[in-house]
């Protein structure tokens, strides 16, 4: 398969001036109403999820109507809401970091799978005076935990050589609903600390031993922006947004990095050999705490959920919707993918959109295939 693209610095100023109104004011779903008029004649598409990829699909959105006349709902309310709407039927699509676990795929049944991107979870902090930060997976379970409580820990200075720490106290924050962004964050301490792994695990939504909760990235960057002393942990675009700085984290081979999209890149590029098919269960898929130069410890998949029997989703859905579904889908994970530097993402390689083409060409209404263009 082939290797991931590399990326450069891309414009987006104009974009994340209006993205930092939405986190500020909690404007954060974007699309219409949920009307079927769409503009040009086109429908209106309604997906819900996660807030992590809520940048990316709120600029796919603007461009894909721009290009067809469809418009595309988006709600992003966290990825354990989306699943429960994919779940329930009540939406067209849902987006989540969190692959279904055996029992949600067991409750869905006829899911699809289809990555649409690579992100990054950033540690954001509020340490006046701290320029530069360096964390380990280690000493995060520790924070999060409650045995590390202040900044001038043993434990922290011994990793920031040379920095005056202060003897503050450490405030922590993490996401209130259910989330994939928090399912990345946990799956990573569980694999770095091992009384993390017994004691709290990983899960969209997890018992929290300490801490404030904010809602979505958006409030857990804010709560982050307003707290002195504290750490969370937040998709990247988000983190530009608000200007918040983020810790460089320790990797396998003992460097020190700041989330990026190449890093991200080089992490996806251990798993995307081994990767299953659109229709089988994606819960052993994982690159966090990966081996390799460069590879940034924290990231993971966006995935789309899309059934591939269409009209199990009830009296709503027409072969009209149906192929609107389908082809909105397709441009995000082909055309679409031109606009993931923009906000922070990084693009799928070639190969693995041809995975998902192949994937979309599963998906039927009444039985009959959708994708015959």
């Amino acid at each position: 398969m082939g290797r991931f693209p590399r990326h450069s610095p891309a414009p987006r100023r104009l974009f994340m001036a209006g993205f930092t109104g939405a986190i500020l004011f909690g404007l954060v779903a974007c699309g219409g109403d949920g009307s079927e008029g769409g503009g040009r004649g086109g429908l209106t598409l309604n997906g819900a999820g996660a807030t992590f990829a809520m940048p990316l699909i709120s600029t796919w959105s603007s461009e894909y109507q721009a290009e067809t006349g469809s418009r595309v709902n988006y709600n992003s309310i966290g990825s354990g809401g989306g699943i429960r709407a994919h779940t329930d039927r009540t939406v067209d699509f849902a987006a989540s970091e969190a692959p279904l676990s055996p029992e949600q795929f067991a409750n869905a049944p006829g899911t699809l799978t289809l990555p649409f991107t690579i992100g990054t979870v950033a540690i954001a902090y509020n340490v006046p005076g701290v320029e530069e930060l360096r964390l380990s997976g280690e000493v995060l379970g520790a924070i999060y935990r409650g045995e590390i409580r202040r900044w001038s820990n043993p434990a922290i200075q011994e990793l920031n050589p040379g920095s005056e720490l202060p003897d503050t106290e450490i405030v922590v924050v993490h996401r209130s609903d259910g989330s994939g962004t928090t399912y990345v964050f946990t799956e990573y301490l569980s694999k770095l600390d091992p009384v993390w792994a017994e004691d709290v695990g990983f899960s969209t939504s997890v018992s929290w031993p300490r801490g404030i909760g904010g809602n979505g990235n958006e409030g857990v960057a804010g709560a982050i922006r307003n707290s002195r002393g504290s750490i969370g942990y937040v998709e990247l675009s988000y983190l530009d947004a608000l200007s918040l700085p983020a810790a460089l984290i320790r990797n396998q081979e003992g460097e020190f990095l700041a989330p990026t999209l190449d890093g991200g890149t080089l992490a996806a590029e251990t798993v995307v050999g081994q990767l299953p098919a659109g229709h089988e269960p994606w819960h052993e898929v994982s690159f966090t705490d990966p081996p390799g130069a460069g590879a940034y410890p924290i990231s993971s998949f966006s995935y789309f959920f899309v059934y591939e029997e269409l009209s199990t989703l009830g009296s709503r859905m027409t072969r009209e919707r149906a192929e609107s579904i389908v082809r909105w889908l397709e441009w995000a994970v082909t055309e679409g993918q031109r606009f993931n530097n923009e906000v922070q993402n990084a693009a799928l390689p070639e190969a693995l959109q041809e995975r998902n083409l192949a994937t979309l060409d599963r998906i039927r209404f009444n039985g009959d295939p959708i994708r015959t263009w």
